[in-house]
């Protein structure tokens, strides 16, 4: 069932989740929570009882949240490794009174069933679409085309406006330059970047994405928002998301 209070909401997962650190797991769950701290995406909260014994400890009082409420901090210590994890044992919201939030990137590893998560836990409510497309895209930096094709896969997700994934030859290599970034999604995987034109991290591409990504390996997306796109012709306007600045 999901509940919700302000702009909390809550509801149970069916996926065994693990979490790792020190390469040890310090939870084991099919009894998960997703809460909703923001808008974006959810984070997990697990029962207090499914938490490796030993690994917590008390560490004074944490953060105040509107509508969580007082929380109190603690201690997680596994193979060697501390971590920081916050509980709301008095909450308005009772059903994450006996649950505690690990920090995501403090801990080694995340696993939904057996599949590695980066970044985030997967919103059941965000879908990606993959799908073939003759129009035909041009792509423009600076007054000059750095992309030119009729063979791409449009990437259709929730909330993000859609993405325009072009083949490696039909994109102008000669005005890229690879760069050291390097970024995790957890519904496509791991990203590698381009500068183009002389903009640094316009362009990107994932190896070997996700079994659910598959559609778009190997092929090359600028960012919408910071360049030039034409579709059949016509000059789609910039939209505004976080990744504008």
């Amino acid at each position: 069932m999901t509940t919700t209070r302000g702009r909390v909401r809550v509801e149970p997962t069916a996926k065994r989740v693990r979490v790792y650190l020190g390469g040890l797991p310090v939870v084991d769950t099919t009894s998960a929570l997703l809460v909703w701290e923001n808008p974006s995406y959810p984070a997990y909260y697990f029962p207090l009882n499914d938490v490796v014994s030993g690994t917590l400890k008390e560490a004074g009082k944490g953060p105040h949240s509107p509508s969580r409420g007082d929380a109190s901090l603690y201690t997680v210590t596994s193979g060697g490794k501390e971590a920081t994890a916050l509980a709301y044992t008095d909450s308005p919201i009772e059903e994450i009174r006996e649950y505690v939030r690990f920090d995501w990137d403090a801990m080694d590893a995340w696993f939904e069933e057996d599949e590695e998560v980066f970044f985030h836990p997967r919103d059941p409510y965000t879908r990606i679409d993959i799908l073939p497309s003759s129009r035909h895209i041009r792509v423009e930096v600076n007054g000059e085309t750095v992309a030119d094709s009729k063979n791409g896969r449009i990437l259709f997700e929730t909330g993000l406006p859609a993405r325009y994934y072009l083949p490696k030859t039909d994109v102008r290599f000669d005005l890229l330059e690879a760069t050291d970034t390097v970024t995790h999604c957890p519904y496509k995987g791991s990203a590698e970047y381009w500068t183009v034109n002389g903009v640094k991290d316009l362009a990107w591409s994932y190896r070997t994405p996700l079994p659910e990504s598959q559609k778009i390996a190997g092929l090359v997306a600028f960012y919408n928002e910071k360049l030039d796109i034409y579709v059949d012709g016509e000059l789609e306007p910039r939209p505004k998301t976080k990744f504008s600045k």
